[in-house]
C-alpha cells in the first residue's frame, strides 16, 4: 500500500473528521500527520491511459438467454408447462436423478417449458433441514450434462406454485435457430 502525499493526508484528515462511526464503540484512529510542507512545482495532469477493450460478453448460462417475449409470458403466467416435475418427498439423490430423468424425456420430446416444484425454501438459521433441493437445483442444472440445452431458469407464475417453483425453459432443438 502506498503511503499518502502531505495533501493527500490533510484531506482525508479533514473527511475522516467528518465521519461519524456505525457503532457506538470509540473508533480507534490513527493519527496521519502530513510530512513537513514542502513547495512541489504544479503538476500537470497526466493524460488518462487508454482505455483497455472491454472483455467479450459472456457465454450464455441457463437464466439470462430469454427475449423480452418470453419474459412477459412468463411473468404473466400465459405460458403452459410442458411438463411437470414435483421434487415433494424427494431426498437430494432421488431429486437430482428426477431433474436428470426428466430433463432427458423432455429434450427427447421435443419439450420447451418444465415446471419444477421444488417447495418453498425455509426460512430461519443454516443449517436448514428442508428446503435443500431448492438451494442446490440451480447448481444441478448449470452442472447438468443437459445444461446446454437449457436456455433460461426463471422463478414460476404464483398459478404454477409462485416462489415454491421454477419455470425450466429448453433452447429449440435442430434448425440452428438462435432465437429463442
Amino acid at each position: 500500500m502506498r503511503k499518502l502525499a502531505p495533501d493527500e493526508a490533510e484531506l482525508w484528515k479533514k473527511v475522516s473528521a467528518t465521519i461519524r462511526p456505525l457503532s457506538r464503540d470509540p473508533v480507534e484512529t490513527a493519527d496521519v500527520m502530513p510530512s513537513p510542507a514542502v513547495a512541489k512545482p504544479k503538476a500537470t495532469p497526466k493524460p488518462m491511459a487508454p482505455r483497455r477493450p472491454s472483455a467479450p460478453p459472456p457465454k450464455p448460462t441457463p437464466g439470462n438467454t430469454l427475449d423480452g417475449g418470453w419474459d412477459r409470458r412468463l411473468k404473466a403466467g400465459t405460458i403452459s408447462p410442458d411438463r411437470t416435475l414435483d421434487l415433494h418427498g424427494h431426498n437430494l439423490d432421488m431429486a437430482y436423478g428426477a431433474i436428470d430423468l426428466t430433463l432427458e424425456r423432455a429434450i427427447a420430446s421435443g419439450e420447451r417449458v418444465i415446471l419444477l416444484i421444488t417447495g418453498h425454501a425455509r426460512a430461519g438459521e443454516p443449517p436448514v433441514q428442508r428446503g435443500r433441493i431448492r438451494a442446490a437445483v440451480h447448481d444441478w442444472l448449470a452442472a447438468s450434462r443437459h445444461a446446454p440445452r437449457i436456455a433460461a431458469v426463471r422463478a414460476a407464475h404464483r398459478r404454477h406454485g409462485g416462489g415454491g417453483s421454477l419455470y425450466i425453459i429448453l433452447r429449440r432443438s435442430g434448425g440452428g435457430s438462435t432465437k429463442y
